[in-house]
């Protein structure tokens, strides 16, 4: 108890917090409580902390309990061999990191052997130690004379020929000493961290293989400054064996360093050469390779942490992108040879009917398709048509258009990144057992134009098409990330318990995949739930999930309004309190807003319910279940654009941004190839991220300003000026800093306008 003590102590000074939310948060999420749970319905427990803080606490208990564990493991070895001294045991107790933790273990890790094993049989432990008797005042070695010892210890049985040979044995022993000092592993460790530069070399005959890397080809920057990107690049193309791919400092301040801890300026120079020689094998044979790998795995971290949260970010845009609603919808999966896929959805996504058009090359069968298409229309109330972004989209949508359909009729093209991976799964298959991968991609287009949250959840979010070397970065901390991110949104956005999918309902606070389908299963047999309370008869189903998960359900013309609002059960009794002492109904209370102005809160104020929760539940009766997202609104790319060849240097082309990485942003101009905002060409002001002026799915005017035909790659910018470099603002440092605070959701700071000045210039 006093270890966790300590370590939800530290770990409420890491996140400058009241250590009693951690207390009370840690001990919920134990209990097994949820992220969005804790965030939306405890508020008064956790001190009102948001989501991110949340996770922050649960992901951090989890690696302090963790080395916590490899605490012990190390006590307990050490103390079997005999050497636990109080004051390596005070030390192993302080150890930050797992790093310094395993630096304190080295000298007594069991060891396969080793060359100072070896020469430790031979008995040159004596000679080494007087060698190094200058490192202890209080040593009987320092008077030794060590050339005499090394002559007196040559043995031909043992292998110790001359002096050299026993001299050569006792500097792999202090090779090995110096290696396992914890404090000039740490010295190391920082001058890697802060000094370590990135170097690349092209394997010779893989220029045409690796052309792709050819910026790299012989590159070199330091690691501090590598951005992420970068990193991962450089790794994969290392990987891919076209680059060999070294991160180190300068060798000679390396071994230096050492030089300096080990070996006294005075030190005679004999002995001072026998030193220099064992402490420079020490960093070249088994302090660098082991600093590299440290450094290396410590920068991909770093690299794959950036990387996971601009992609989750990106997918949260996506998720959240705003839908188009409860209505009658035709999709088009189009193409040229093969037809465009058409189906036909009810305001509940459910398949109507299915065929194929040719309006496109080669066939054209131009007014074949054109009945076909006004007489759904008209017989299906069809109110909008969604076309995917692939192959033939510019035409398809051209076609739609000029087929002189009623005007309330919407033409929307959607993203399918991920259609086709849906279309294959096993989802796609228990839904549409007896369709083709083509209908089922064309159902999904026109689901997600719908909603596209809770069509997107079917898929894979890798497979959505909208980070940067999401296949790179370490996959189990991705998927934390992304689930963490989707459950977010399911959440905020909540769920009608009796339309929603398995795959959507897996991602309620406290459901999961195997809850979900027993909701389902009940639903099908049982029909429609018709208040929240019955689903506590789902199998399985019990107390603790239902309080996780009930307030963010919703069962619309329930008899209780209250289950179609994200009021929790729990607090039922309070909005009934409150229309009893109006002497109104609860459906009064969440229709008539002159009633809601009566309720005096103060009053229901108890020891476990506070302001924050019945603010919350004043919001939910004013506007219940409400949706956060945006409203819908259509776009319509610029008609004279059609292919690569029609884009020209200068021109004003509008255009969605599709995906956001470290060094730009991708925007879809509406041909096959998009076009490319790099981070310099996104404000006449310097910024530090795109994420910081452009969020994923915002509609932006772009200039074209390069065009790569060998390459097909089109540059593009938002600035008014894009031959100018960005101006730094005259107080750059404060600045950044407020940015920095702003990124990390600390809105009221000093600059918060001039960020959102640069950010409201582009949103048009």
């Amino acid at each position: 108890m006093l270890v966790e003590t300590k370590l939800l102590s530290l770990l409420a000074n890491e996140l400058q917090i009241r250590l009693e939310q951690v207390e009370k948060t840690v001990l919920l999420l134990d209990e097994g409580a949820t992220v969005p749970f804790l965030a939306r319905y405890r508020k008064e427990q956790t001190g009102h902390l948001d989501e991110v803080v949340i996770t922050q606490i649960r992901d951090r208990i989890l690696q302090l309990r963790e080395l916590e564990k490899r605490k012990e493991a190390i006590l307990k070895s050490i103390d079997e061999q005999g050497k636990l001294s109080d004051s390596l045991k005070e030390q192993i107790a302080a150890a930050p990191t797992m790093a310094i933790l395993e630096d304190l273990y080295l000298p007594y890790k069991p060891k396969r052997k080793t060359r100072a094993s070896i020469a430790r049989e031979k008995g040159l432990e004596p000679l080494a130690q007087a060698l190094l008797a200058h490192l202890d005042p209080d040593s009987d070695d320092k008077n030794i004379d060590w050339k005499a010892l090394a002559e007196s210890l040559i043995d031909a049985e043992k292998g110790i020929l001359s002096t050299e040979d026993a001299l050569a044995g006792a500097r792999d022993i202090i090779a090995e000493t110096v290696n396992e000092n914890a404090q000039a592993r740490a010295s190391l460790r920082n001058l890697y961290e802060n000094k370590a530069t990135v170097k690349t070399r092209l394997i010779e005959g893989k220029e045409e293989e690796g052309k792709k890397y050819s910026d790299y080809f012989n590159w070199q920057e330091d690691l501090k400054h590598a951005p992420s990107h970068r990193i991962l690049a450089l790794r994969r193309a290392e990987k891919e064996g076209v680059l060999l791919l070294d991160i180190e400092p300068d060798e000679e301040a390396a071994i230096e360093l050492l030089v300096h801890k080990f070996i006294p300026v005075q030190t005679e120079s004999e002995k001072k050469t026998q030193l220099q020689m064992a402490v420079k094998d020490a960093y070249k044979r088994l302090m660098k390779p082991s600093m590299e790998t440290e450094i290396r795995l410590e920068s991909k971290k770093r690299a794959d942490t950036e990387a996971i949260t601009v992609f989750a970010d990106n997918v949260r845009e996506l998720l959240l992108a705003a839908p188009f609603g409860e209505k009658r919808v035709l999709a088009i999966d189009p193409g040229f040879r093969t037809g465009c896929k058409t189906v036909a959805l009810d305001a509940q996504c459910k398949l109507l009917e299915e065929s194929v058009i040719y309006p496109n090359e080669p066939q054209k069968q131009i007014e074949k398709a054109a009945q076909m298409l006004k007489k759904w229309v008209e017989k299906y109330q069809i109110e909008a048509i969604a076309i995917g972004n692939g192959t033939a989209s510019r035409e398809t949508e051209q076609f739609c258009r000029s087929v002189g359909l009623p005007a309330q009729v919407q033409i929307v093209v959607v993203s399918e990144n991920g259609a086709s991976v849906y279309s294959a799964s096993e989802v796609a298959r228990e839904e549409f057992p007896d369709q083709d991968v083509t209908v089922r991609g064309a159902v999904s287009i026109g689901r997600r134009l719908i909603d596209p949250l809770a069509e997107l959840v079917k898929i894979d979010p890798k497979s959505i098409g909208v980070g940067q070397y999401q296949h790179d970065v370490d996959q189990k901390m991705l998927k934390t990330a992304l689930d963490d991110t989707v459950m977010s949104c399911v959440n905020a956005v909540g769920v009608e318990v009796n339309t929603a999918s398995k795959e959507l309902l897996s991602y309620v606070s406290g459901l999961g995949s195997a809850l979900a389908g027993n909701i389902v299963k009940y639903r099908n047999e049982n029909g429609a739930f018709r208040s929240r309370k019955e689903l506590l008869k789902v199998p399985r189903l019990g107390a603790k999930a239902f309080e996780q998960a009930a307030g963010f359900l919703r069962i619309r013309n329930a008899k209780n309004p209250l289950d179609s609002s994200a009021v929790h059960p729990e607090s039922y009794g309070i909005v009934e309190k409150m229309a009893a002492d109006l002497n109104c109904s609860v459906a009064d209370l969440m229709e008539k807003k002159d009633l809601r102005h009566k309720i005096q809160v103060q009053k229901y104020v108890t020891e476990t319910v506070g302001m924050p929760t019945l603010q919350d539940i004043l919001k939910e009766l004013e506007k219940p279940g409400r949706d956060p997202r945006q409203e819908f609104e259509a776009f319509h790319f610029d008609d004279h654009i059609k292919t690569f060849d029609d884009v020209r240097v200068g021109m004003k082309l509008k255009g969605i941004v599709n995906n956001i990485t470290d060094f730009g942003a991708f925007v879809d101009i509406g041909i096959k190839e998009g076009g490319l905002i790099h981070v310099s060409q996104m404000s006449d002001v310097f910024i530090k991220h795109p994420k910081d002026i452009l969020k994923l799915q915002q509609k932006v005017e772009v200039t074209v300003i390069g065009i790569d035909a060998n390459r097909k790659r089109i540059s593009l910018s938002l600035r008014q000026d894009p031959t100018a470099p960005p101006k730094r603002n005259p107080e750059k440092n404060k600045t950044e800093k407020h940015l920095d605070k702003y990124a990390q959701g600390e809105s009221q700071v000093e600059g918060q306008d001039w960020r959102m000045q640069l950010k409201n210039k582009f949103k048009k």
